[in-house]
């Protein structure tokens, strides 16, 4: 970082700042992870100076020739490592992803079914604040009361009173599988389409840590890092036949030149995560998140749905320990443990307060981190949580966490940039 260090002192600063913050801290929030070198490589490439409107051999501007390669590459790779017919690489986020499926199939006032934020669904499954809410009329399905599972049998009788149009699957609280092939059941007998929105289970979906559900569906759409390692970005899978609607509705329905240095980080990723290692790491990112529930269990805190099938649990930490997600999160950061406040299915907490934490092992699974880390890292968690008030206790943790990230660095052969 020559140059910024030279001419920008405000901005090394900053940067140089959230390299220590991410070497120095546990990183346990579910939607992150460190890139590898490869994809801050090409993110960081002479590419980003080219601009593509369009797509491979048919673009609106000269001197493509090679962006093409790389961007045939993305696509080539994603339909290989998911099995599907085709691919778009071009939307800038998950979120785009769900915009530009959504609007490619569906008109204003088209009813959607899709899982409640509260219950672990994303904003772009029909928050009212989003596109999804305020222009689609959504039916809410949740998890059962009791076991906080999905019901897929109260899924299906929602769909058969409201027909929705689109079924949208996926979450971002949601630790147990999400069985496609029993939604597609439900969408076959109702006339629904479906929509998997995979973004934090890409990663396992991959390596074959949790069903595929391309199979199964018209449409999945995801992010690119999470679990996957790759840019923070998006990617859409579909059937051949919603090709054509796809890529319109991505360009130029939604976006003008894509991020050809983010594409190349893209393809870098979707290789990567075909490899044998990728798949030992997923392994170990499900095995981390099973330790860390079972060993909070053990400390008798509450673990929503009982446990974790993937890369993520929930916990209540109001009825274990009497405390907010809210003030849960900001007493671990002080400890140099970074979680996020989550609501629990049916809370009675606010959003901006929470009942629960959401904890996630894949940025510590990539340093490295096994089973025994995350069993000892749930019991620093249990001290700062037992004992919030109690500065020593926590300096002690900070302490602690220190030894564990210099023991485990991010990138061991250089600095993060």
């Amino acid at each position: 970082m020559n140059a910024i260090k030279k001419n920008d002192r405000a901005l090394y600063k900053a940067i140089t700042g959230e390299q220590k913050r991410q070497q120095d801290n546990l990183e346990l929030i579910a939607s992150e992870n460190y890139a590898t070198d490869a994809v801050l490589e090409a993110q960081g490439s002479v590419l980003t100076n080219k601009y593509a409107e369009g797509y491979p051999g048919r673009r609106w501007y000269g001197g493509c020739e090679h962006v093409d390669v790389v961007e045939s590459l993305a696509i080539d790779r994603a339909k290989k490592l998911y099995k599907a017919e085709h691919a778009n690489v071009q939307p800038h986020s998950g979120s785009s992803a769900n915009m530009a499926t959504v609007l490619s199939q569906l008109k204003f006032g088209d009813k959607i079914l899709a899982m409640d934020l509260a219950c672990g669904g994303h904003l772009t499954h029909g928050h009212p604040l989003n596109f999804s809410g305020k222009y689609f009329k959504i039916i809410p399905y949740g998890v059962d009361k009791k076991t906080e599972r999905l019901d897929y049998d109260v899924i299906l009788s929602l769909a058969k009173k409201h027909k929705p149009k689109l079924l949208i699957a996926g979450a971002s609280a949601y630790s147990r599988t999400i069985h496609a092939k029993r939604l597609r059941e439900i969408c076959d007998k109702t006339g629904a389409m479906l929509m998997v929105d995979m973004a934090h289970i890409a990663g396992l979906v991959a390596a074959g840590c949790h069903p595929n559900p391309v199979p199964y569906s018209e449409f999945v759409t995801s992010t690119t890092h999470k679990t996957l390692c790759g840019p923070r970005s998006g990617f859409i899978l579909c059937r051949k036949e919603f090709a054509k609607p796809i890529d319109y509705m991505v360009f130029p329905g939604l976006q003008g030149g894509p991020l050809m240095h983010i594409i190349a980080a893209k393809a870098a990723a979707f290789k990567e995560a075909q490899t044998e290692r990728f798949r030992k790491k997923q392994v170990q990112t499900v095995k981390n998140a099973h330790a860390l529930s079972e060993q909070l269990k053990k400390l008798g805190y509450r673990i929503v749905s009982g446990g974790t099938d993937n890369h993520m649990l929930l916990v209540d930490v109001f009825q274990s320990r009497g405390i907010t997600g809210k003030e849960a999160s900001a007493v671990l950061d002080k400890a140099c443990i970074t979680v996020n406040k989550n609501l629990i299915p049916y809370d009675a907490q606010s959003p901006l307060v929470a009942s629960g934490i959401r904890l996630g092992s894949p940025a510590l699974t990539t340093r490295g981190m096994k089973e025994s880390q995350m069993r000892y890292i749930a019991e620093l968690i249990d001290v700062v949580l037992s004992f919030p008030s109690n500065k020593k206790r926590v300096r002690e943790v900070r302490s602690a966490v220190s030894v564990l990230t210099k023991k485990f660095p991010i990138y061991k052969s250089r600095t993060l940039l």
